[in-house]
């Protein structure tokens, strides 16, 4: 990694990267399978750059001709490569196979990855402080101690800090994830969950507009509560106070492989608003790149440009993706601000 001179990023995002070995076929002996490159910080990545930021990743990769690889594919994706750390150790893997629905079954193999070595010395705060916005996200604190406290040494130096819980039961559980949560919400510019599963689990609470009041109260400026394939509920500081919006989904044109469709949505959403769109509309691109993400296999097989985002967004709401739903998802008026 090469930091004694550098243009600063639009986005920074961290965290690991992982051997992608995709099947449409039940596991077993001689199936087919497809080789990739994934993980949730290169999704999140990728969208960012295809929404128009400049994009760092910082991330450990194997120091031999597999982790050369990764990088080659990393810039292909438009991503800058010099905040990528090359170690001796071994590149974590996951199989994943998807049905005719797009539904998904993972298997990993990432105990001890040389992504894991994150710590917070491969965590510049010049370039972390001169970033428009740094992204992180709860798998990265729960692969490794050192890797979380690289996080929130990240999260302290940002000047915008975007954080996704992205609570995976197998990999940690609630109440440290909960505790990740609690200490970073209080430094965030915006917060992801998705609703139930990480908010029952890590806030207790059972309606999208109490989480994103609850994540508030502890310090997140920005709430971006994600509800699956009915919309996004919003809440923020406004100009006269608190402001809240339903962003409703958009239809996907086509569900092959469901794979980073969370991570497009946090990447755009995350460039767009650093580039300058308002937050509803910012939310409403992330909803759009999201939707058209499921169409190709595997976390980065179908990057859209902003091109595609934009005109997939405004086919559904064609007044600049700037109409938002004032019924929250309990059918109640939400005040909006409508950019």
């Amino acid at each position: 990694m090469n930091t004694a001179a550098f243009e600063s990023f639009d986005v920074v995002v961290m965290g690991e990267i992982l051997i992608e070995v995709a099947t449409d076929q039940p596991f077993g002996h001689g199936v087919p399978a497809r080789l990739g490159i994934s993980g949730d910080a290169l999704n999140v990545a990728a969208a960012a750059a295809a929404a128009g930021a400049r994009v760092g990743l910082l991330s450990v990769l194997t120091d031999d001709d597999l982790g050369q690889a990764i990088a080659a594919r990393i810039a292909e994706l438009g991503i800058v490569t010099d905040q990528l750390t090359f170690r001796r150790g071994q590149q974590g893997v996951y199989l994943v196979h998807s049905d005719p629905d797009g539904e998904r079954e993972f298997t990993y193999a990432r105990s001890g990855s040389v992504g894991s070595t994150l710590g917070p010395d491969d965590v510049d705060p010049d370039v972390f402080g001169a970033a428009g916005a740094v992204v992180a996200g709860g798998i990265t604190c729960a692969i490794s101690t050192t890797a979380r406290a690289a996080v929130v040494k990240a999260a302290s130096a940002a000047k915008r800090f975007v954080y996704d819980p992205n609570y995976r039961p197998r990999l940690t559980t609630a109440v440290d994830a909960a505790a990740a949560l609690t200490e970073l919400a209080a430094q965030a510019f915006l917060v992801t969950p998705s609703f139930p599963g990480e908010t029952a689990a890590l806030l207790g609470v059972s309606s999208p507009e109490a989480s994103a009041a609850k994540l508030r109260s502890m310090g997140a400026a920005n709430v971006a509560v994600t509800c699956g394939a009915t919309g996004v509920q919003l809440e923020w500081s406004g100009e006269t106070g608190v402001q809240s919006a339903w962003v409703p989904a958009i239809p996907a044109p086509a569900v092959v492989d469901q794979t980073g469709a969370g991570d497009a949505f946090v990447g755009t959403l995350t460039a767009r608003l650093v580039l300058g769109d308002d937050f509803p509309t910012a939310v409403r691109y992330g909803a759009a790149a999201s939707s058209l993400v499921v169409g190709g296999k595997g976390g980065t097989g179908l990057i859209p440009t902003f091109e595609q985002t934009s005109a997939h967004a405004a086919a559904t709401f064609p007044e600049d993706c700037r109409t938002i739903d004032t019924n929250g998802p309990d059918g109640l008026g939400n005040e909006v601000n409508h950019g």
